[in-house]
């Protein structure tokens, strides 16, 4: 038997939320034939276009023929056939719509970060435990192929005693004046909403929690290092928001994690993003898709000396983690998952009080950065 889950889908018609959310999350489950429960019963999304901007919503539904959309948010969370609400607005837009959903009685599933400060995070957690709707946060790296194998390698004890993580993510954003930049404007303009630091610091959190353990304390530092960017109707602008932001964090287990974030770096590594993890036993160097590591048999041993070419090919002596498995698209999986946590109660911990989580590291590195100071993770 056939089920129908409606969803409303808010603010997909930007980048990220059409392509990774629209197109290869739900569209691919329809054409995958939904997702078959316990009970044997199909669930099949249903996908109801949410925004401002009419033109573009019926330019979307038309090239993915998808059969509604609406200017209507209000109209549409009052409708009892509704049942799940998606955001994945701007980030200044998020926590007003998200709570009136929530008020409507929908199932919450939204993007990262939830909100723009921790307090407004907790309220929409509060508000979706005290109404009983289920929720959850998008943690879509969880399930990115290099990070799972990374996660089979901590898992199977290969590290020995993990010791350190180092994090590389970024690549270079156009400024606009001479080629078109690759990422929106808001991103680089604080009162919109922009910053790397509240980006991507929700993304490490998750990532350093479910990967290497619980945060003690971090030092930041963030940064504006191109004062000025041309947006998308060829305008120039002040950048208010840093888009560079680097950050220590202490695990409570002893692990010390550093993670660079920035849009001002060109790539000369593996991956647009690479974790280092250095063990006692080995290590492993994960992207996107690959993870390469080697051994404590395989460790070259250099010596420092600087007057001759270095006798060592460092890239040699690698490994390569085979994929053993297909891999899905990340965003894709979490969507199943959280799909069939609505449907039948599969356990689903990636929720609103973990987004929160991910916006209080945010806020604890823009006070270190603004302090100069250490900071305490403390309990949310």
């Amino acid at each position: 038997m056939e089920k129908t889950v409606r969803i409303l889908m808010n603010g997909v018609t930007g980048r990220m939320g059409t392509n990774q959310h629209l197109v290869r999350s739900i569209l691919a489950i329809r054409k995958q034939g939904g997702i078959r429960l316990r009970n044997g019963d199909v669930l099949m999304p249903v996908p109801i276009l949410v925004g401002r901007n009419e033109a573009k919503l019926k330019s979307l539904a038309t090239q993915y023929e998808v059969k509604e959309y609406t200017t209507d948010l209000d109209s549409a969370l009052q409708d009892p056939r509704n049942e799940i609400y998606f955001d994945a607005q701007v980030t200044e837009l998020r926590y007003p719509s998200v709570m009136k959903a929530i008020q409507a009685g929908k199932a919450i599933y939204c993007e990262k970060p939830t909100a723009t400060n921790t307090k407004e995070a907790m309220e929409l957690y509060r508000a979706a435990e005290q109404k009983k709707v289920k929720h959850g946060v998008v943690q879509d790296k969880l399930w990115l192929p290099g990070l799972l194998k990374l996660k089979y390698l901590i898992d199977t004890g290969f590290f020995g005693r993990i010791l350190s993580v180092r994090g590389e993510f970024g690549y270079w954003v156009f400024d606009g004046f001479n080629q078109p930049a690759q990422r929106p404007s808001w991103n680089y303009r604080k009162e919109d909403g922009g910053g790397i630091m509240i980006d991507m610091f929700c993304h490490w959190r998750y990532v350093i929690d479910n990967l290497f353990g619980e945060i003690k304390s971090l030092v930041a530092l963030g940064a504006t290092h191109i004062p000025k960017r041309v947006d998308e109707n060829g305008k120039e602008y002040t950048c208010t928001a840093d888009d560079s932001a680097y950050g220590i964090f202490e695990l409570k287990n002893g692990i010390v994690c550093q993670f660079n974030s920035s849009w001002d770096v060109r790539v000369r590594r593996d991956d647009l993003l690479v974790l280092q993890v250095d063990g006692t036993k080995g290590t492993a160097v994960a992207g996107l898709r690959e993870c390469w590591i080697q051994d404590e048999a395989m460790t070259p041993k250099p010596v420092w000396n600087p007057d001759i070419d270095s006798p060592i090919n460092y890239y040699e002596n690698w490994a390569k983690v085979p994929t053993r498995d297909p891999y899905d698209n990340a965003f894709k999986v979490q969507w199943e998952k959280f799909l069939r946590h609505y449907a039948q109660d599969d356990p689903f911990p990636w929720n609103l009080k973990e987004g929160a989580k991910g916006v209080q590291l945010a806020e604890l590195g823009m006070e270190s950065w603004r302090t100069r100071k250490w900071v305490e993770v403390t309990e949310l």
